[in-house]
């Protein structure tokens, strides 16, 4: 008999360590710090999803290019695309995140797309969900 173990990670349990970087950057030092893999996860996500291909200077494939894609004309076609790209981004920089939907929700009349993702965090009982509005 299998038994699926979901563990919580060690850093979530001591509350003053910090995991990650919070987003936007307006901290008192610039930066602030998420304390929890689940917060550390959403801003992680929302950073990838947020910054365009070639933007990183030592990591150029880092970043999803959403806004390029968006750029075009609002097609089943170039849904697919942003589709896809998602897809291949989230399997190459979190496999830790298991997607339980992912909706594309576009605005044609004004060339935008609502992007709303909810996943979980394999191997623990975080789950959330997050939604970037392309305009």
């Amino acid at each position: 008999m299998a038994f699926n173990v979901r563990r919580i990670n060690p850093l979530d349990l001591q509350p003053r360590k910090a995991v990650g970087v919070a987003l936007p950057f307006q901290g008192r030092a610039v930066f602030n710090s998420t304390f929890t893999t689940k917060d550390a996860t959403k801003a992680n996500l929302i950073n990838f999803f947020l910054t365009g291909k070639n933007e990183r200077v030592f990591n150029v494939d880092f970043g999803a290019g959403l806004r390029n894609l968006l750029f075009e004309n609002i097609t089943q076609e170039s849904l697919e695309d942003i589709k896809s790209t998602i897809e291949r981004g989230l399997e190459v920089y979190f496999p830790q995140v298991i997607v339980n939907s992912m909706q594309l929700s576009p605005q044609l009349d004004s060339n935008t797309v609502s992007f709303e993702l909810k996943y979980a965090v394999r191997e623990t009982n975080i789950t959330d969900e997050l939604v970037i509005n392309f305009e």
